[in-house]
């Protein structure tokens, strides 16, 4: 279930943050996609790491099905090197420092910090350098590495979101087309495994991490 007190009607601005293309996509669009559609006064910030390639395109298509109902949108697409972000750590702090300092949001998505890919981590360890005073759920990627772990957050998703979810990453990732694990299957069987795992009344959800959170008095 959703923490107590965390109100969907009273997030106003999200940060999504990935370190590929289709990162948050995987880990959260089926979240975005709910919060989304309950308050449609939401704004979001996108943040890819890696673009400069294809899969720049990809990005900005896929972003902008995923935030058709956002009432503001930003995308940024930034230029580091896929797979070696641990040797540009002090640039990606500084960009993650500046973003900190443009954009305070309700929500922030961002990666796991036991990911098992250097770049993933990155991202998580720099997110909490950051961002000290906001919530921040760390979504999980499937991968050959095996790193999935044991939540504990689940936003429970309907069967259509969950296609909805995957249609999208279909349809906008065609470069990712021949890897063996970006299939709809896969995609499926995770929310369906999480959803079992939190009992969902839909079946579905997605799962998230979150290190902590403070509990806002009663009278605020």
């Amino acid at each position: 279930m959703l923490m107590p007190g965390l109100s969907l009607a009273k997030i106003n601005s999200i940060l999504c943050l990935g370190s590929h293309a289709d990162d948050i996509e995987i880990g959260c669009g089926g979240a975005i996609l709910d919060l989304l559609a309950v308050n449609p006064q939401v704004s979001v910030h996108w943040c890819i790491f890696s673009g400069g390639t294809q899969r720049d395109t990809e990005a900005r298509h896929s972003a902008a099905r995923f935030l058709q109902q956002a009432a503001g949108k930003t995308v940024e697409v930034f230029e580091f090197r896929d797979s070696f972000f641990p040797d540009q750590w002090g640039r990606i702090k500084e960009t993650i420092a500046d973003l900190a300092k443009r954009v305070q949001p309700d929500l922030i998505f961002s990666h796991r910090l036991e990911d098992r890919h250097q770049d993933h981590r990155v991202i998580a360890e720099l997110t909490w350098c950051a961002f000290r005073d906001h919530l921040i759920l760390e979504y999980e990627i499937p991968k050959y590495e095996g790193d999935l772990g044991q939540p504990n957050v689940f936003w429970p998703l309907s069967a259509d979101l969950c296609e909805q979810k995957i249609a999208i990453l279909q349809d906008c990732f065609p470069s990712q087309e021949s890897k063996p694990w970006f299939d709809g299957e896969l995609f499926r069987s995770l929310l369906r495994l999480r959803g079992s795992e939190c009992n969902s009344p839909t079946k579905y959800a997605e799962a998230f991490y979150c290190r902590k959170a403070t509990v806002a008095p009663a009278s605020v």
